[in-house]
C-alpha cells in the first residue's frame, strides 16, 4: 500500500472503530456491561466511569450487577443510572445495584435494528468522505505535476479498494448487531 493512502485507511479504521464502539452500547435484550461506558458518576468532585468506582458483573443473562468499591457510592451511581438513556430503574440492597434488563419487545428491536442501520450509514458516509479527501488531495498534487498520470490513477485504485474493504466491514458490524437484537 502506497504511504498517501496510509493516512487515509488509518481513518476509515477509526470510524469502524468507533461504529463498533457505538454499536455495543446499543442494548440488546441481554445484559451488556458496556451499556454503562457512557454513564458517569460524580466522584469526589470529578465525573468517572461506573467500571472505575465499582465492579461491574453479569451474574445472568439480563441482569447487571455493580458493586461499588466504597458504600457512599450506591446513591451518586443509582442516581446517574436514572438520569441516562439507558431505560432502566435499579435496584439495591444499600451494597449492589442491580440492573435488571426486560426482555424486548418486538416494535422495539425494530426501532433499534433502524437505529443501527443508521449509524452503518453513517459510518460508511464518512469513509466515503475520506475518499473523496483522499481523491481531491491526488487531483491537487495531479495539477502540481508532483505525481504521473498513471501513479494518481493507481493511487485512486487502491484507495477505491480500501473504502470497499471498510464498507464491507461497516456493513459486517451492522449485520452481526442486527442479528443479535433479531435474536430473541
Amino acid at each position: 500500500m502506497s504511504d498517501m493512502n496510509k493516512t487515509y485507511e488509518e481513518k476509515m479504521q477509526k470510524t469502524l472503530s468507533n461504529l463498533e464502539r457505538e454499536l455495543q452500547s446499543v442494548r440488546a435484550g441481554r445484559a451488556n456491561p458496556h451499556v454503562l461506558d457512557k454513564i458517569t458518576v460524580d466522584y469526589y468532585g470529578s465525573p468517572t466511569p461506573i467500571q472505575s468506582v465499582a465492579n461491574v458483573q453479569v451474574p445472568e443473562a439480563r441482569m447487571i450487577q455493580i458493586q461499588p468499591w466504597d458504600q457512599k457510592m450506591v446513591k451518586p451511581i443509582i442516581k446517574s443510572i436514572q438520569k441516562s438513556d439507558l431505560g432502566i430503574n435499579p435496584t439495591d440492597d444499600g451494597r449492589v445495584i442491580r440492573l435488571v434488563f426486560p426482555e424486548l419487545t418486538e416494535e422495539r428491536r425494530k426501532q433499534l435494528v433502524k437505529d443501527v442501520k443508521k449509524l452503518g450509514e453513517n459510518a460508511k458516509v464518512a469513509c466515503r468522505n475520506i475518499r473523496r479527501d483522499g481523491n481531491d488531495a491526488y487531483k491537487k498534487m495531479k495539477k502540481k505535476s508532483e505525481l504521473s498520470e498513471d501513479e494518481i490513477a493507481d493511487a485512486e485504485d487502491e484507495l477505491q479498494k480500501i473504502t470497499d474493504k471498510y464498507i464491507g466491514k461497516v456493513d459486517k458490524s451492522v449485520e452481526a448487531k442486527t442479528k443479535e437484537l433479531m435474536t430473541i
